[in-house]
């Protein structure tokens, strides 16, 4: 028994492994200064360039943005709006709407996988019976919460990547609540970089506060409400029974 215990050491290690890569990815992407590169300055000064290479390449363009997406996603690289304008520049808002939210719920997936295989299970055993009762009420309506968490934007999205892997959610549940949840916002900014040509002819730059529009807004709001409906009714149910 004794000779088997230098072997946990590495298989601990080990678990961290994929978390490193993606923070190492982040590190990387700063160090070799990409974030110059990631603003609504750059996508005016080379929208004919990029907009040549989509035409020439019409299969390899929107799985390069795909990958691209899913990358930054990933590695938590701060600019998911203006790869979201890009997207609806480049692609048009049907075809760049889908092919952002792919991207996203791709990127956020390897997130959350790197995050309970690093952190998940350990996590939850240092943290005691309140992260147990935590964990119950979260992972009994996760689809609900999850689509709450992904249609209004309070949270930032790289918290609501970890935060489910810490709670034990099952990665069907986690990736379908983002799939779903994403779509709206990810549209809405796509319809915006579909007009954004004509928005850099005249000198200025997209509007990024449209989501908080009334007319925006109040749909996405009515929509967390539908989400959280089954959430309500187990609990009047639960009291009901109580009663």
């Amino acid at each position: 028994m004794a000779a088997a215990e230098p072997m946990s050491e590495p298989s601990n290690l080990k678990r961290f492994l994929p978390l490193a890569v993606l923070a190492a990815g982040l590190v990387a992407f700063f160090a070799l200064g990409l974030h110059r590169y990631l603003n609504f300055s750059s996508l005016g000064e080379h929208r004919e360039t990029l907009l040549d290479l989509v035409a020439r390449h019409p299969v390899a363009a929107p799985l390069g943005f795909i990958a691209v997406y899913a990358a930054a996603v990933a590695f938590s690289i701060p600019g998911a709006a203006v790869l979201t304008i890009a997207g609806g520049f480049l692609f048009g808002t049907l075809a760049g709407g889908i092919y952002v939210v792919t991207g996203a719920t791709l990127g956020a997936v390897g997130v959350f996988l790197a995050a309970r295989t690093a952190l998940g299970s350990g996590l939850r055993r240092r943290a005691g019976p309140w992260m147990e009762r935590l964990e119950a009420g979260f992972r009994e309506n996760a689809l609900s919460y999850l689509l709450v968490l992904r249609l209004v934007p309070l949270f930032p999205f790289w918290l609501v990547n970890l935060v489910p892997a810490f709670l034990g959610v099952p990665l069907g549940t986690y990736a379908l609540g983002t799939f779903l949840g994403i779509i709206p916002g990810s549209f809405v900014y796509a319809s915006v970089g579909n007009g954004v040509g004509s928005v850099f002819d005249a000198g200025g730059t997209p509007d990024l506060s449209i989501i908080f529009k009334p007319e925006i807004l109040l749909p996405v709001a009515g929509l967390s409400l539908l989400a959280l409906v089954p959430v309500i009714y187990k609990k009047f149910k639960g009291s009901r029974a109580n009663g």
